[in-house]
């Protein structure tokens, strides 16, 4: 738990991370800070798209409206938080030589997208009363 602490901590104080290890390759820490940009990009498209579910399809039976408007915004809000958390951790490694961390959550964003766009694809497919 120490070390989920500590890279929580480096959220708000990311010049703390220039004290451990080496400075990396500039360009490997500007490829790293894309990333995360990318990552915030996905997460506002999702919050988006959670919006616009709830807003723009009030036809749309009240149930099927607010659990596809949630699993998009919920998806949104894991996809900011876990972007903050992999630049630590990947910002990090390349300081001590390490690794850079795997993560298993790209296939979980893939998977919960998958699964709303599904949802999406029945509901055209039946209709907007269901």
């Amino acid at each position: 738990m120490s070390n989920f602490a500590d890279t929580l901590r480096l959220w708000f104080a990311p010049a703390r991370i220039r004290d451990e290890g080496a400075t990396p390759d500039y360009r490997f820490s500007l490829a790293n800070e894309r990333t995360f940009l990318a990552w915030l990009r996905t997460a506002m498209a999702l919050i988006g798209g959670g919006f616009a579910v709830d807003q723009f399809l009030p036809d749309l039976r009240w149930g099927w409206r607010v659990g596809l408007a949630l699993a998009l915004l919920a998806a949104g809000v894991l996809c900011s938080l876990r972007a903050v958390h992999h630049w630590v951790r990947c910002e990090r490694a390349m300081r001590r030589g390490e690794d850079l961390p795997a993560s298993r959550f790209p296939a979980l964003l893939g998977l919960t997208v998958a699964v709303v766009a599904v949802a999406m694809v029945v509901v055209v497919l039946f209709g907007w009363e269901g």
